[in-house]
């Protein structure tokens, strides 16, 4: 999750059930996010093993499925309101209510005529985190039967960039956000038939077909060992710790590194990286051309934007598509008037929308130097596999071969001053060990089978109370 952490330290394989604060001692943010982590395992973990891997309560099980027929390709599914478990995950589909309106001065009985009753649940094309537009065709449904309809899930972590409720006005706005939240992400999605390898053969070859679709994807197949390499003639440079010193970066830092275009090595595959867990985010006022108006250039230089700075323009929609775009470099800074000059105009459908609250994040990459280095590729950096490749502050990673990387899959590297290193599981020999990504993890569920026009098999599941 993007967001100024000073590290995480949740491991399930430790089997910790609390963490217990001690009189006297410094609290860190990492303690109490492992507690948050601990119990969020926990309780997911319990609804899992009691449901399964996807379920909802009989009497209020949510995201059954109606095809509406359309017409011009246009059509549309019913998504009903309630309550739905994947992997221990709760999902609610309920449309909030509006709020009652207040009656103007003069007129008791205003506002109350006017309040109607919100649909319980969602449609395919409004869903709050799908952001379906209906002029793209691959947001379409699919224009053959059979085609099945599944929820995809998954958690992204929202600041006050995004939601300006979280942040406490009484702090002041020359006063950084206190805490980012966590949010549970919801799709309904459309799968044809073809790609998911089964045609009408039944209820249980879907099931099955779906759930050998799903796990290709809930299993990333990349990994990353990360580590902190001494630099050459490192006894002749006075401003290390101590000539032993891997990393000589000046601060604490918590390198990620994230796929920015999945697919293979081979197949373009490029990544990016931030020492600041890509928390560094700028709210967009306007775009106008290659020219972003934004309400600031940051608190100061090491979390501001300068010339060279490379950025990507995002808002809450291209955080949920999850479809990559150019990232852009500043290319001129105008402090007065608050703006920066990028690169290349950002594309049309991002940022534009004040609802969906626009920023630039900035990344800490830049071009690699040698004879050797492969050119960024949309200001990204191509994954080279099978070889040690710097970051800065003699911070290295190496991708292994044959990985198959998802956009998004990110690894965290905390770098400490104190040790002159990085923390990175190692092997007895003091090699660093290869990991998969500490996520995003994406769970999957199916929903419906749709054999014909306004004709759905339901494939959900429910369960009764216990008691």
């Amino acid at each position: 999750m993007h967001a100024d952490f000073s590290r995480l330290t949740f491991r399930p394989g430790r089997h910790y059930s609390a963490v217990l604060t001690q009189q006297g001692r410094v609290q860190l943010d990492a303690d109490a996010n492992e507690q948050a982590a601990i119990e969020r395992y926990q309780l997911r973990t319990l609804a899992a093993d009691l449901i399964g891997r996807h379920g909802g309560p009989a009497a209020a099980a949510g995201f059954a499925i109606v095809h509406l027929p359309g017409s011009h390709d246009l059509d549309d599914l019913a998504i009903g309101g309630g309550r739905y478990y994947v992997d221990g995950v709760l999902c609610e589909a309920d449309r909030p209510e509006p709020d009652p309106a207040v009656p103007d001065e003069g007129d008791p009985g205003g506002g109350e005529a006017d309040v109607r009753q919100a649909p319980a649940g969602w449609t395919y094309w409004d869903q709050p985190d799908a952001y379906r537009d209906q002029e793209r065709p691959g947001d379409r449904l699919p224009g053959a039967f059979p085609f099945l309809v599944y929820l995809k899930v998954w958690e992204r972590s929202v600041t006050a960039v995004e939601d300006p409720e979280i942040r406490e006005v009484a702090l002041g706005a020359a006063m950084p956000d206190t805490a980012a939240r966590a949010k549970v992400v919801w799709q309904v999605l459309a799968l044809p038939a073809s790609e998911l390898g089964a045609t009408d053969d039944g209820e249980s070859r879907v099931r099955e077909a779906f759930d050998t679709w799903a796990e290709a994807r809930e299993r990333p197949a990349a990994r990353l060992a990360a580590r902190a390499r001494r630099p050459e003639r490192a006894s002749e440079d006075p401003c290390l710790a101590h000539p032993e010193a891997g990393y000589r970066g000046p601060e604490n830092q918590l390198y990620r590194v994230e796929v920015h275009r999945g697919g293979s090595a081979g197949g373009g595959a490029t990544f990016k990286w931030s020492r600041e867990n890509g928390s560094v985010v700028l709210p967009i006022v306007s775009i106008e051309g290659v020219w972003v108006d934004l309400t600031t250039l940051g608190d100061d230089d090491r979390l501001g934007l300068s010339v060279g700075d490379l950025v990507e323009v995002t808002d809450s929609a291209y955080a949920s598509r999850e479809e990559p775009a150019d990232l852009l470099q500043v290319e001129e800074t105008d402090l007065p008037g608050r703006r920066v000059r990028l690169s290349a105009e950002p594309v049309p459908e991002v940022g534009r929308l004040a609802g969906r609250h626009p920023f630039l994040r900035r990344w800490d990459h830049r071009a690699p130097r040698g004879r050797d280095a492969l050119p960024p590729v949309g200001g990204a950096l191509r994954i080279q596999e099978g070889t040690w490749l710097d970051l800065e502050d003699g911070v290295q990673v190496y991708f292994r071969p044959c990985g198959e990387y998802t956009r998004g899959d990110y690894w965290l590297v905390p770098a400490r001053t104190a040790t002159g290193s990085v923390e990175w599981p190692q092997n007895a020999a003091g090699e660093a060990l290869l990991r998969p990504p500490a996520g995003v993890r994406v769970h999957h569920a199916p929903l419906a089978w749709v054999t014909g026009p306004a004709t759905v098999v339901d494939l959900r599941q429910t369960f009764a109370p216990l008691a």
